[in-house]
């Protein structure tokens, strides 16, 4: 049994527009652009007051680098320190690693990563005026003396 397709949409192959209906077209292609155009404009000012604000937030009054007298902030973790090692001894390649981040108080955070053939271990310990809870590893008072020196 042949299989007979039917057409979904049959267009005529001449379009007779009168004058008059070539002229509602055009008008109301016409409106519907100008409404696209306001749109856009629309949608930019808006972004632009968005950025306005944004720039506000980023540099508060009283708080920016002019208010500070253009010195960096003291509690970003300025102070950064790598060690790097062989936690093992049949390891090769110093694949661990102590990384110390903390601020211009001593408040931060100890980060190691101790590698072996089979597993990695990682810890985060937490810094207040450079001494943590946690005992540290003499790796990580490494770090700390490295971030130090920074």
């Amino acid at each position: 049994m042949p299989v007979r397709l039917v057409p979904l949409l049959s267009l005529p192959t001449r379009l007779d527009l009168t004058h008059d209906t070539l002229e509602v077209v055009a008008v109301s292609a016409a409106a519907v652009a100008a409404l696209a155009f306001l749109l856009v404009l629309l949608a930019l000012a808006r972004v632009r007051a968005l950025n306005k604000k944004l720039r506000r937030l980023g540099s508060p009054a009283g708080s920016g680098p002019a208010a500070r007298g253009a010195g960096p902030d003291p509690q970003a973790l300025r102070h950064i320190g790598v060690v790097r090692y062989d936690a093992f001894q049949d390891m090769g390649g110093r694949m661990s690693f102590s990384a110390a981040l903390y601020d211009d108080n001593g408040d931060g955070i100890v980060i190691s990563s101790i590698n072996g053939r089979t597993e990695t271990r990682t810890y985060a310990k937490s810094l207040i005026d450079l001494r943590s809870d946690h005992t540290l590893s003499p790796e990580e008072q490494q770090a700390i003396e490295a971030a130090r020196r920074d």
